[in-house]
This record gives C-alpha cells, sequence and structure tokens, in this order.
C-alpha cells in the first residue's frame, strides 16, 4: 500500500472525534438533570438509551446490509453528521427526560454507522495485521469514550453545554476526514445483492460462532464497568472518607485501554488474536469477583487496580472483532461486524440495568461482582473444543 500511510491515523482520529459522542450525556448527568428539574438515577437509562439506539441502528444497517453495499466513507460521513446534530439536541431548552432519552437514543442510532462502519474500513486495508489495526481503532473508541469526562473534569467543563458543543463539531471533523482522505480499501469486496438470511449463514460458520459468543461475554462487563465507574468512585471515596475526583479518573481509568487495545494488538501479531482475548477475559473475571476488597484498599491501590481492570476489560474487544472478521465471508464482513455488534450491545442493555436495579438492593461494593458472568461465559464460549 504505497502512499497510504495516512489512512491508520485519519481512521483513529475519525473514529475517536466521533465516539466522542457516546458517553457526552452520561458525563454532564446531573447538571442537566438540575438544570431540568429532572429525576435523578438517569445514568442507567440514559447509556441505555444509547446502546438501544445503537442496537436498533445495527439490525437496520445489517438487514440492509448497507456497509457491504455502499460505501462505508459516505456512510460514515452521513451517520457522523446525523449523530452529531442528535447530540446537540441536549442544548435545548425545556428538556423533558422523554426528549433527553429521545435524543440520546437517536445519536446511539446513528453511531450503528460509526464503529462497525470504522472496523469495517479498516478490513478493507488490512487483510494481513488486522488485529494490530483494529487495536488502534478500538483504542480510539475508548479515547473518544473517555473524552466528555476529561472535559467535564477540567476548567473548560463547568459549563455543561461546552461537552455537548465540543463532542458535537469534533464529530463532524472526524466524518469528514473519514470522507476526503479514506476512499474505499483494496480489499473491499462490495455486496450487489441483498441476502436477508445473512445472520443465518455466519452463525453456522464454527470459528465465527466461537469468537461471536466470546464477544458476548465480553460487552456483558465492558460497558456496565465503564457506565458505573462515577459510582464506583464515588462509593469508595465514601468508604474510605476520600476525596478521589471523581471524573477525572473515570477518564484515566477508561482512557488507559487505548493503551491496552494497542499492546494487544502488537502481542496478537505473535500470539494470535485467541490467546490476547482469553488472558484479557481471565484477568477482568478474576478482578470482578475480588471486587469487594478493592474498596478497603488504601485510595492508591484502589486507583492502580482499576485503571488495570479498565486496560483488561477491553484489550480482548479488538480481537474478537478480527475474530469475527477473519471468519466471515469476505462479501460480509461489514455485515459480520454489525450483527455481532449489535447483539452485544444488546448484552451490554441487560447488565447495565441489571446493576442500575441492584445499585440500592446489595452493598454497593460487591455490584461489579455481578459482571463476572460475562467473561466466564466468554471463556467457555471460545475455549469450547468444536464438535
Amino acid at each position: 500500500m504505497k502512499n497510504k500511510t495516512h489512512i491508520l491515523p485519519v481512521i483513529i482520529f475519525s473514529q475517536f472525534a466521533c465516539t466522542s459522542l457516546w458517553f457526552a450525556g452520561n458525563a454532564i448527568v446531573g447538571d442537566l438533570a438540575e438544570y431540568h428539574n429532572l429525576k435523578p438515577g438517569l445514568t442507567g437509562l440514559m447509556l441505555s438509551s444509547v446502546q438501544l439506539g445503537f442496537i436498533s441502528g445495527t439490525l437496520v444497517f445489517a438487514a440492509l446490509m448497507l456497509v457491504d453495499r455502499f460505501s462505508p466513507s459516505k456512510l460514515f460521513l452521513g451517520c457522523a453528521i446525523l449523530a452529531a446534530s442528535c447530540n446537540a439536541l441536549l442544548l435545548l431548552d425545556h428538556l423533558t427526560e422523554f426528549r433527553l432519552l429521545s435524543a440520546r437514543f437517536t445519536t446511539g442510532f446513528f453511531l450503528a454507522g460509526i464503529y462497525p462502519v470504522g472496523m469495517k474500513i479498516a478490513s478493507d486495508y488490512y487483510e494481513k495485521g488486522l488485529g494490530k489495526a483494529l487495536g488502534f481503532l478500538v483504542g480510539a473508541l475508548v479515547l473518544g469514550t473517555s473524552f466528555p469526562h476529561a472535559i467535564k473534569g477540567m476548567s473548560l467543563g463547568t459549563d455543561y453545554t461546552s461537552v455537548i458543543i465540543i463532542t458535537s463539531c469534533l464529530a463532524i471533523c472526524g466524518g469528514f476526514s473519514m470522507y476526503l482522505f479514506v476512499p474505499n480499501g483494496p480489499f473491499r469486496r462490495p455486496s450487489t445483492l441483498l441476502q436477508l438470511k445473512a445472520g443465518i449463514t455466519l452463525f453456522k460458520i464454527p470459528t465465527f460462532k466461537k469468537a461471536a459468543f466470546g464477544y458476548f461475554g465480553h460487552m456483558w462487563e465492558l460497558y456496565a464497568f465503564w457506565a458505573f465507574l462515577p459510582f464506583a468512585i464515588r462509593t469508595f471515596n465514601s468508604v474510605s472518607n476520600t476525596n478521589v475526583p471523581v471524573s477525572i479518573w473515570v477518564f484515566i481509568i477508561i482512557a488507559l485501554g487505548f493503551i491496552s487495545c494497542i499492546l494487544g494488538g502488537y502481542i496478537s501479531l505473535k500470539k494470535g488474536s485467541k490467546k490476547v482475548a482469553v488472558l484479557s477475559l481471565v484477568i477482568s473475571g478474576a478482578l470482578c469477583f475480588i471486587s469487594p476488597l478493592l474498596f478497603q484498599l488504601p485510595s492508591p491501590y484502589f486507583l492502580l487496580l482499576f485503571s488495570f481492570w479498565g486496560m483488561v476489560v477491553v484489550s480482548d474487544s479488538p480481537q474478537f472483532s478480527t475474530m469475527v472478521a477473519s471468519s466471515a465471508p469476505a462479501q460480509l464482513k461489514g455485515t459480520a461486524l454489525t450483527l455481532v455488534n449489535c447483539i452485544g450491545f444488546s448484552i451490554s442493555i441487560v447488565s447495565i440495568q441489571v446493576l442500575s436495579v441492584l445499585v440500592d438492593r446489595m452493598d454497593p461494593t460487591y455490584i461489579f461482582t455481578i459482571l463476572g458472568i460475562g467473561p466466564i461465559f466468554g471463556l467457555i464460549s471460545i475455549l469450547k473444543k468444536s464438535s
């Protein structure tokens, strides 16, 4: 690929810029509730609305095979503009709970044309070394996810509207960057026919099924962990009588996943994607089950271990996506990634809502043990011998 050295950096920037919309609402949920006199406890609902929108979007995209039938870069741009516009709806006066959740739902719907489409674009350029490329790409998602918390944690975020304005403008820049600088890749194999039974076909492939089920276990843990990080730090402050700054540390813990995704990508070149995914699941699952003990530690050790957890909880994500893409037929890669994302994010809604229900019904230091179910399921699925 001569003269294509700019491709991966542009994809990474575009993915980071557009996925900054994902947690934009959650980073300012307290300010929104106070300003508009909304009921407290909206964090779980807001993230679930984004996830539900994303799921709906991926269902539509997968059913119509949009990613495989049309130019991914053009699709990415259109969805970036629409997602940024929906995100900007949070700037409206007289924002009711229904309008708030609707804005987050539609933002999530158009994010379905960002995250899986970005991975499809990468797979069109990097047939070899895809694990490394997707490591950078998912790392960009991690940075984008954490970025609103960084804005909120700085003096720039004292006015909550700045989080919305910055993330919306950034997403539009990301969309145009992808459209202008990343043409269709050399390994793209567009589909000319609509195959309504593509999902059934894919799940009949044993390697695809194992990778997909491993990813589903990973997704039970990932977004619930991210969503309840502010709760975890506030709980630690209450238990330990400390004053750890919430927004900055949520940003740090999530953002560190950028490093682990990249490291995992490089390790996968020598050890393979499966080994990286298995090790990540083992460590993150262990941390789920010992999490009550972490709240009893001095703050430096608590923050260190949660930071490490923030790394291993996401380091398997690009490797599962690599295994999914590699096991799918070339003309169905985009649909495969979109479909698996759809189911995975559906699972994340369940785990988020389970934690939301249990948060007032059990010792808060035990909440994260529930997430250990996911890594166990993922490990059983990926290590299961093919019959």
